[in-house]
């Protein structure tokens, strides 16, 4: 079938036309059919199907994520247990506000006990209170000899309750004796009407929030 064949086909006569004319235009007519099908209406399912596909994908990795968690759970549950037992073992070992006299009175018989002269032991005027402990620097000075003063560093870490010798400067006179300037600091763990009024006072520092 020629070019000239096919130009002299009648559109309105396609019943009469060849097979192989009538075969092609058929292929024409469904692949018309299939691109406006997918133009109009499949394209928008697949986009769809991809999407769905995606949610799938990520509620499928946020489960597998809770599984695990949920299987660690005893395991989180005994290290909370475990680090509770350690904090509280370790506030044990701060003493409460009526217990802080009988602190600084063993810091400063554990100078004397190693023969050392006190020049000044000053407990500063306020604490420094964080969330749930408050720290009183001292300052002090003691002069003696290289032993004692090591021998009262090493009391200072065996006290049964925390203390820490900060900003330590030592100094050697014509006489051979040292002199010792550093601020000990120590620490008491807050009451539960101080925590609770730390927290009161927190809460009315922070700015209200603005109204939309």
């Amino acid at each position: 079938m020629t070019l000239d064949d096919l130009r002299n086909l009648d559109p309105k006569k396609i019943g009469s036309w060849p097979v192989l004319p009538k075969i092609g235009a058929l292929l024409l007519v469904l692949l018309l059919i299939l691109g406006a099908s997918y133009w109009f209406d499949w394209q928008h399912q697949i986009e769809q199907i991809e999407s769905e596909k995606q949610k799938e994908q990520k509620l499928r990795t946020e489960f597998l994520d809770k599984k695990k968690q949920a299987v660690a759970l005893p395991d989180y549950l005994k290290q909370n247990e475990d680090i509770e037992k350690q904090f509280g073992a370790l506030l044990k070992q701060l003493p409460g506000k009526s217990e802080m006299d009988a602190l600084l009175t063993d810091i400063n018989q554990a100078g004397l006990g190693r023969g050392l002269q006190f020049e000044l032991f000053k407990p500063a005027m306020q604490e420094t209170k964080a969330d749930f402990y408050a720290e009183l620097p001292i300052t002090i000075k003691v002069s003696g000899n290289y032993h004692d003063i090591g021998a009262f560093a090493s009391d200072i870490g065996k006290l049964s309750r925390i203390v820490t010798l900060n900003n330590i400067a030592l100094e050697s006179t014509k006489d051979n004796v040292l002199i010792l300037d550093a601020t000990a600091k120590t620490f008491r763990y807050l009451d539960d009407d101080e925590v609770a009024q730390k927290r009161k006072t927190a809460v009315k520092g922070k700015p209200a929030a603005k109204k939309k």
